[in-house]
């Protein structure tokens, strides 16, 4: 009998790491926290246009507005060097999986974050950049209701447990 290892270390990545992965990050990190689970998880961009910068100013609203920290993040540069460090690599869409495999992320590892959606629709998290508010409220929306299932996912994987809240 074969058993799946324990997921460990999540990264989520979009193309420039502003908007759809770290609104995931805070998310899915808050929520794996409040379930007790010991697991890292990381944003990234495929894309390095904003390296160092924090997160897009309605991004980072829309966050606060419903309740999260979105202070510390500074976006990140996804490269092969990071191809098999994570146990699960989540592409926020279509495009975005197709670059990491042409990075070398194995596909056994990769998802795309809707994979897990409980909700029926496309496969993609529309990319809010060039739109309004309403379009950072849809990907919030989206994102908590897959993390509440990414997290059920990853307490089945039989990750670590730290015990609770910290």
């Amino acid at each position: 009998m074969t058993t799946t290892p324990a997921i460990r270390r999540i990264a989520i990545v979009c193309l420039g790491n502003i908007c759809r992965s770290p609104i995931a990050d805070v998310v899915l990190t808050e929520r794996l926290r409040d379930a007790g689970l010991d697991v890292v998880v990381d944003s990234f961009g495929t894309g390095d246009m904003h390296v160092g910068k924090p997160m897009d100013s309605r991004a980072a609203s829309t966050l606060t507005t419903a309740g999260y920290d979105a202070t510390r993040h500074r976006a990140s540069h996804f490269t092969d060097a990071q191809a098999t460090a994570y146990d699960l690599v989540l592409a926020m869409d279509s495009t975005n999986h197709a670059d990491l495999l042409a990075l070398g992320v194995p596909e056994e590892r990769l998802k795309r974050f809707r994979d897990f959606d409980p909700a029926p629709g496309e496969g993609d998290v529309p990319d809010p950049y060039y739109g309004g508010d309403e379009g950072f409220r849809d990907v919030l929306a989206t994102v908590e209701r897959t993390a509440e299932a990414i997290t059920a996912h990853v307490s089945a994987q039989g990750s670590a447990h730290s015990g609770g809240r910290r």
